[in-house]
Parts: C-alpha cells; structure tokens; sequence
C-alpha cells in the first residue's frame, strides 16, 4: 500500500468513483460505515453500484428518529444494502432504568452512555468482520476534528480509512442525489454528539 501523503497527492483531482475503484481493487475485506445521517445515500449508492455485497456497517444507538428509522428500511431495499447491524448490549429501556433519561453531553454520564451505544458495538463490528478498508463519508467542513484529516487515512491499529467525497459540499452532492434520483432524509439526530460540529467518537476511536 502506498504511503499516506502520496496517496492523497495523486488522488486529489480524482473523482470520488476513481477513488472508490482504486480502493476497492486494492483490498479484500472492505467495509463501510453509516448512520443513515443526511447524504449518507450517496456514498451507499456508488460504493454498492461498484460492489453490490459491500458489507455496510450499522451501529444503531437505538436512539434514533422515527423518520431515521423508516428512512433506513427504505434505502436498505431500494439499494439492497448487505446490512450487518450492531446494537448496543442493553435495550434504551433497561438503561433509562439503570442511568436515567438520555444524558446532555455536559453530563459525566454522557461518557459512559457514548460508550455503550456507540463505541462498544462498533469495536465488535471491526473485531468481528476484520476489515482491510473502512470507507466513509466524512467530509471537510463538518467538525475541527475532520478539518485535519483528507481523502486517505490510516487507523491507529493500521487500518485503512477512505472519504472519497471529502472535499465535497453540500452541493456536489445534491448533484449526485439529483443525477441517480436520490432522496435525502433531515430529520436525524445523535445522541451522542447533539451539535453538529461535536465529534461523536467513533472517529477519534480509530478502529482500536
């Protein structure tokens, strides 16, 4: 594999499906990640137009909306996502019993809840699956975290981490969901962030 800063010079006038293409005939075990946040179709709808039994990576906090939910059963059929979910250990219930409501995240307890509906299952999904690509749809733009990053990245434990349409906007992307006639979804929220421009954790994670 080509080092970092190589791979981010010689891609970075590439579009995101030459990116996807390269990375895809580069590894075995690729996955990808999503939330079914706003814009996530995109990403789902080339990565699986290139490998249709792409393995996608739900971790489902068990928190979110009502239009979240039924927006993902539906781009789950029409894009026949090879769907591998990942749920907390504890229902939303027994942990309302146990912690309390959903903690603010200036709440010592939003650590731990974090933990719980976010991270733990997604350290399962990597132990589990053993991918060799984790694609995702972080762009510039969206936290300061992500500010520092670029198309190509690397894990702490080595993994390859791809954001074919990081240097993207809001309207490239509309252009796209228009293009493949895509709908997109707003009503969605994360507990574990609240503010859009908070890092949720699960990329400061880096796979460990």
């Amino acid at each position: 594999m080509s080092d970092l800063k190589k791979l981010n010079k010689d891609f970075s006038q590439s579009t995101p499906e030459e990116i996807i293409r390269w990375a895809f005939n580069e590894t075995k075990n690729p996955i990808i990640t999503t939330n079914f946040r706003p814009y996530e179709v995109a990403i789902l709808h080339l990565c699986t137009c290139l490998m249709p039994n792409l393995k996608v990576i739900w971790c489902d906090s068990g928190y979110n909306t009502r239009a979240t939910y039924l927006y993902a059963e539906k781009i789950i059929k029409e894009l026949d996502l090879n769907i591998k979910l990942y749920i907390p250990k504890h229902t939303a219930a027994f942990r309302e019993a146990v912690m309390g409501k959903m903690p603010e995240i200036n709440d010592p307890r939003h650590k731990e809840f974090t933990e719980q509906v976010k991270l733990e299952p997604f350290r399962r999904a990597m132990a589990e699956i053993k991918p060799d690509l984790w694609v995702t749809n972080l762009r510039k733009g969206q936290t300061a975290f992500r500010d520092e990053l670029d198309i190509f990245n690397k894990t702490e434990t080595g993994l390859l981490k791809i954001s074919p349409f990081y240097y993207w906007t809001d309207t490239n992307l509309d252009a796209y969901m228009e293009k493949y006639n895509l709908v997109n979804e707003h009503d969605y929220f994360d507990p574990t962030k609240v503010d859009e421009k908070r890092e949720c954790g699960l990329h400061n994670l880096e796979g460990k």
